[in-house]
């Protein structure tokens, strides 16, 4: 009994101009479902290329930045050797003996015109003007913010650029994986219309379509909900 209300059932579906035409609307669908497949893996695979170049670079920037990090360490290093030593003649040159202030000044001299960089000069004026109108409250050059953020200014910048195109890459990662999922899912769909297209019963070959358009759907604004990346 459950058989001939089926095979009833089949007959109706047949009648519906869908159900005359349903061979031609699977064929249709098998080719639209097709090309938004290869839309989505087409883009899934801009991203993971955007992805790899955005990593790539910020390994590179990274390390540009270690670089430039050590040397500008290295150079503060050095000038904070070179301020004690310029300390100690400053004090040399307040002695009472006379050579030995005459040695001092012209050490000190020496080392101020030949290794003091301008931005350690500047630094050192600043935090002297600073000193001597407020003696209280001694302010050392290798503190001053401008001094330090010309040092370390350009390692500081290819440091943030880098964590920008690391997030860029992370970005580009996540959504080609949604693309990913999403072309699963019409790859599925895509087996159930093909199913469907040899499929004799209207019934099953009603729920295969039906079924195959509620995930194409669903995976299709999904899809587009993805910003669209052109081809560089």
């Amino acid at each position: 009994m459950q058989e001939l209300t089926e095979i009833e059932i089949d007959r109706k579906l047949g009648r519906w101009w869908l159900g005359r035409h349903i061979e031609v609307v699977t064929a249709v669908l098998l080719g639209f479902v097709s090309c938004m497949t290869a839309y989505a893996g087409f883009q899934s695979a801009l991203y993971e290329s955007t992805m790899a170049a955005a990593f790539s670079r910020a390994q590179v920037l990274s390390t540009q930045a270690e670089s430039l990090y050590l040397a500008a360490n290295q150079d503060y290093t050095q000038e904070a050797q070179l301020w004690g030593t310029l300390s100690e003649l400053a004090l040399d040159m307040e002695s009472a003996d006379p050579a030995t202030a005459a040695r001092a000044t012209s050490r000190y001299n020496t080392l101020w015109a030949d290794v003091v960089t301008d931005n350690f000069a500047a630094a050192i004026e600043r935090a002297n003007a600073t000193n001597e109108a407020n003696p209280d409250d001694y302010v050392n050059p290798l503190d001053d913010e401008i001094y330090l953020d010309t040092l370390f200014g350009p390692s500081n910048e290819k440091a943030d650029k880098a964590v920008a195109q690391t997030a860029i890459g992370d970005r580009a990662n996540s959504l080609g994986d949604q693309l990913g999922l999403y072309t699963v899912l019409m790859t599925i769909s895509l087996f159930l219309l093909g199913v469907a297209a040899v499929v004799k019963r209207n019934l099953i070959k009603f729920l295969l379509v039906g079924f195959s358009v509620s995930v194409f759907v669903v995976a299709t604004i999904l899809t587009l909900t993805v910003p669209f990346i052109a081809l560089s």
